[in-house]
């Protein structure tokens, strides 16, 4: 039995099939890279002194710092814009029009491709069954002016998702809980496999979360089976599956699972902190006070998170004493909470709506948090001072908890506003 994973390796470095710990060269089918970790890529293409053979390859995002909230981040973005517009072919994606891990999920990653990016939350795209794994810059810039990169094939830890979820409970609530089963090294430089009839309650949204933070607990990547929920949210943006040729990626019969979460018993949880596997149930923690609330990142800003978020907060308002911000992933789902108006919903309640980007997750930008504040955050990390002041303390927590949380101005379960 060889893991979605060494199947993916193996047709990408062109053998029959790989083992664990074996150490093969891959061809890369997309590189990521972005304002943040990218200048330094951009560096060593630049001293090299080679030409990007295949820029169609290459994905360009100014995200982090978007708009630019300073001058050293508005030159770089400036550098961006220069070198690559002598490389017209790549794909470059300006301020505004949303993080990298989402925007590269809305149709640019297929099934079966090797996907690396500077960023290690690239592991997102293992929910489309790819291969996807945060690689440093220097490496990136090796596979943007090669096009592979050597791996070594990593050991699988099979998740078995058993039941349903709750209504009010999320994928963010699955992955929280695994990391605080494992802790944040129970899965290092393992790929994290997922499968069982649970699939079928968890949406692409749900599956996008759970890929995005497995990183957290050290794993390699992260990868979902080929199923017809992926066939059909990928058929959403235009891209046709062939069966045939990608066959191999279907859900595996007979593993033997290293762990098993029934989704059908699971509560919403929260992170605490100063880690993301600082985990427990929201009963834990409820009460607690709050100054801000934050729904967005490349782990919970989609249209599926703020739409649980708007069906809370409708005809509700933010407390007075909170702070809520709404960072949508990319322009898609900013035009998408136009049209359907829940960007009103969100206004009316108090909250605040940023442009595309990965906003107030990363240092704070559109949204610093202040010494001893409190906030709770559909975001992936809790670090200290990674929202702002090293004296804040972040909570982690599904958006359906954070719009509870921020009606409340105390972190509430959001099962208390089921209608």
């Amino acid at each position: 039995m060889h893991s979605l994973t060494a199947k993916i390796l193996a047709k990408a470095s062109g053998k029959e099939k790989v083992e664990v710990g074996e150490t093969v060269i891959a061809k890369v089918d997309k590189v990521v890279i972005h304002d943040v970790t990218g200048p330094i890529t951009l560096e060593v293409i630049e001293e090299l002194k080679y030409q990007i053979r295949e820029p169609e390859k290459l994905y360009v995002f100014l995200d982090h710092y978007s708009p630019s909230p300073s001058v050293p981040a508005s030159n770089i973005h400036r550098k961006f814009r220069s070198f690559f517009s002598n490389y017209p072919q790549t794909k470059f994606f300006d301020i505004g029009e949303g993080i990298c891990h989402q925007v590269m999920v809305e149709g640019n990653v297929l099934p079966g491709e090797v996907v690396v990016g500077a960023d290690s939350h690239t592991t997102t795209y293992g929910a489309l069954a790819a291969f996807s794994t945060g690689v440093g810059s220097t490496e990136a810039a090796y596979a943007i002016l090669t096009g592979k990169l050597w791996f070594k094939v990593p050991e699988p830890l099979y998740v078995k998702l058993d039941g349903e979820l709750p209504r009010y409970v999320c994928g963010k609530d699955v992955i929280l809980r695994i990391l605080g089963i494992i802790g944040q090294e129970g899965a290092n430089y393992k790929s994290l496999e997922f499968l069982g009839s649970g699939l079928k309650s968890l949406s692409m949204s749900d599956r996008l979360t759970i890929a995005n933070m497995s990183v957290e607990g050290g794993a390699k990547n992260a990868v979902f089976p080929l199923d017809d929920t992926l066939i059909s949210y990928l058929e959403g943006f235009g891209q046709h599956i062939e069966l045939g040729k990608l066959a191999y990626l279907r859900p595996p019969d007979g593993v033997n699972p290293d762990l098993v979460i029934d989704l059908s018993r699971l509560d919403p949880m929260v992170a605490k902190p100063h880690s993301p596997a600082n985990v427990s149930p929201v009963g834990d923690v409820e009460g607690l006070r709050i100054d801000a609330a934050f729904i967005g990142s490349c782990t919970n800003g989609r249209y599926e998170d703020l739409l649980v978020a708007a069906e809370i907060l409708k005809g509700r308002r933010v407390s007075r004493s909170v702070r809520l911000i709404i960072t949508p992933a990319s322009k898609k789902i900013l035009n998408k909470m136009l049209e359907t108006g829940i960007a009103k919903i969100f206004l009316d309640a108090g909250a605040v709506i940023t442009p595309p980007s990965c906003g107030a997750c990363f240092g704070g930008h559109l949204g610093v948090v202040g010494d001893e504040e409190v906030i709770i955050s559909s975001s992936n990390r809790n670090f200290v001072g990674r929202m702002g002041s090293p004296k804040a303390k972040i909570y982690l927590a599904s958006p359906a908890t954070v719009a509870a949380s921020a009606i409340e101005g105390r972190i509430t379960d959001p099962r208390n506003y089921l209608r």
